[in-house]
């Protein structure tokens, strides 16, 4: 009889972990996966063009909730945890609840999760959502192109429409987004490497999508998200700790794994950080993974017009999972708000509405901040309406795409950039041809 399974997801870590392992795997039967953190994702399948000949009708998507049920109602032998940025607390506090419903309860591992390919692989991963681990991938494309380096970067899963036709998602241009549909948090991480001339892949199976990269570059980076671990080998590990969160790298889950796992460490956010929780991290990375090399970088704040910020009242939109699952309290936005001389940060808090309001609720956010979320139409105009409501002279927009292409703004607004210092640069250059060299694409 097939082991009867159970995969616990969020729309990505689960499904990759389908693909590279109980795919073809005759000796297993998924029953179900459940879903948590992603709207609207429960009560749909996924769909036998990528579940293969083994689910000719796919399988079941269902809410996390039902999990318990799912268990007795399928007499499942054994329940795997895919999904990340939770503390390891939570996990346990959900493998109690399965051990006792009467299943194994599984963390599946890099031996069985991560495909090698032909070419090197540079991943950029975090111990937490918003370290900084974007304008660290950047950085490593600034250093491939000076090397004239051919590189696509192929970003952690975010899959919220249909499933088989995103199964290979290719980014060239911005309209290539529109026309995949792509949500608010998909644009966050694909606008910025499009700007910057970079190829972007996405998707549902990785596998296939690396025979795509392998087909046209010289190297691959992995813009890991989510804090997961990559789905690739890395050549070169890189993972960005967020000094702001001292402690997290020993208490989330899987950011502790990436913590131990890393040939580099970069503490990012020195600039904002106080030196006691710059050496708590450099403290924690010494005990628990001391071969890794520890590089330090700012994360210095611009923007479009300083004068739309100075002496006005604003309302600061962040990163939506940074502020929701990521449990911060500041972000980029708020830093460029007390940098350039805001008279003050409204609280959009009281005047959300709609699903914004109910994602606010939902993480127990507290910070005075609007979390730029917009997974659909609804979830976009309640974004709309929730801005026009804050009574602020302005809008300070710190999530990294271009809101306003998006919904339209009723206020003054400005947008804010950031980039890894350039101070961090020499070093993260150093490892990276390195790694070059040892591959044989520079002398």
């Amino acid at each position: 009889m097939r082991k009867r399974v159970i995969i616990m997801g969020a729309a990505g870590r689960d499904f990759h972990n389908f693909n590279v392992y109980y795919r073809g795997n005759e000796n297993c039967e998924v029953v179900a996966f459940t879903a948590t953190q992603i709207p609207d994702i429960e009560g749909r399948r996924y769909p036998a063009s990528l579940a293969g000949s083994l689910y000719p009708e796919g399988i079941p998507i269902e809410a996390e909730e039902r999990l318990l049920e799912l268990i007795k109602e399928h007499d499942a032998d054994e329940v795997v945890f895919a999904y990340s940025d939770v503390k390891h607390e939570y996990v346990m506090d959900r493998g109690s609840a399965v051990l006792a419903a009467g299943a194994d309860f599984r963390l599946m591992g890099p031996r069985n999760t991560m495909i090698s390919s032909k070419l090197p692989v540079i991943s950029v991963c975090a111990v937490r959502t918003g370290a900084g681990k974007s304008q660290t991938s950047r950085a490593v494309a600034k250093v491939l192109a000076g090397h004239g380096i051919s590189y696509a970067a192929v970003r952690h899963p975010m899959p919220y429409g249909d499933l088989a036709a995103q199964a290979v998602q290719r980014f060239d241009t911005l309209e290539d987004m529109d026309r995949h549909n792509c949500t608010i948090e998909e644009r966050e991480e694909y606008e910025p490497h499009i700007s910057a001339g970079n190829t972007v892949f996405a998707g549902v199976d990785y596998g296939a999508i690396l025979a795509e990269c392998e087909k046209e570059f010289q190297l691959v980076i992995w813009d890991g998200g989510n804090n997961d671990i990559p789905f690739y080998k890395p050549d070169l590990a890189i993972v960005i700790a967020d000094p702001l969160r001292a402690g997290h790298e020993q208490t989330y889950y899987p950011g502790a794994v990436n913590f131990r796992m890393a040939d580099i460490i970069l503490i990012n956010k020195i600039d904002s950080a106080t030196p006691e929780q710059i050496a708590a991290v450099e403290e924690a990375a010494k005990k628990l993974n001391p071969n890794a090399r520890i590089i330090k970088s700012a994360s210095p704040v611009s923007v479009d017009d300083e004068a739309v910020i100075r002496g006005k009242k604003v309302v600061v939109i962040e990163d939506g999972p940074t502020l929701t699952h990521g449990g911060m309290k500041t972000g980029a936005g708020t830093v460029a708000a007390e940098k350039f001389g805001a008279a003050e940060i409204v609280d959009p808090l009281p005047y959300a509405v709609g699903r914004i309001k109910a994602s606010i609720e939902k993480y127990n956010q507290t910070a005075p901040l609007l979390p730029a979320l917009g997974y659909g139409s609804e979830q976009l105009a309640d974004m709309k309406a929730s801005i026009e409501a804050v009574p602020a002279d302005a809008v300070v927009i710190g999530t990294p795409i271009d809101l306003a292409k998006v919904i339209d703004i009723d206020k003054p607004f400005t947008r804010v950039y950031y980039d890894l210092d350039d101070a961090a640069l020499p070093e993260l250059a150093d490892a990276i041809s390195t790694v070059l060299r040892e591959r044989g694409l520079i002398s």
